[in-house]
């Protein structure tokens, strides 16, 4: 069971939410009337960063080209 909490799998699905709450979080964000647009640009940085680990994660799992 503890192997389960640490797997990579795992590690994907949270950091899957994460961009997604993200996403949530800019879209709100941006409604605003007065925004933020350094926090907004923190956010989507944090964002972008969270996309380039996700894809890195998913090509280690499941890569392309056999090896």
């Amino acid at each position: 069971m503890d192997s389960n909490l640490h797997s990579p799998e795992r590690r994907l699905i949270e950091l899957r939410m994460e961009h997604a709450d993200l996403d949530a979080l800019i879209d709100r964000t941006g409604e605003q009337s007065p925004t933020d647009d350094l926090m907004v640009r923190r956010l989507k940085k944090r964002r972008l960063a969270l996309r380039d680990l996700i894809s890195r994660l998913e090509l280690a799992l499941d890569p392309k080209e056999p090896a």
